[in-house]
């Protein structure tokens, strides 16, 4: 999920049993009624992102 999000600037994205997120900058946002599984969800992908983009330069 995290290399796809990298490679999309901004988009809407549904994962099955946490909820609808969106991601901008190839980074994923937090829902405005989060809870700790959201938080969880967005630290996970966005750590995965950045280690990604950390291997490609």
């Amino acid at each position: 999920m995290a290399k796809h999000v990298s490679r999309l600037f901004k988009g809407r994205i549904y994962i099955y049993g946490v909820g609808k997120f969106e991601f901008d900058n190839g980074k994923l946002i937090l829902p405005h009624h989060a809870e700790e599984r959201h938080f969880k969800t967005v630290k996970e992908v966005n750590v995965e992102v950045k280690r990604l983009r950390a291997c490609y330069i």
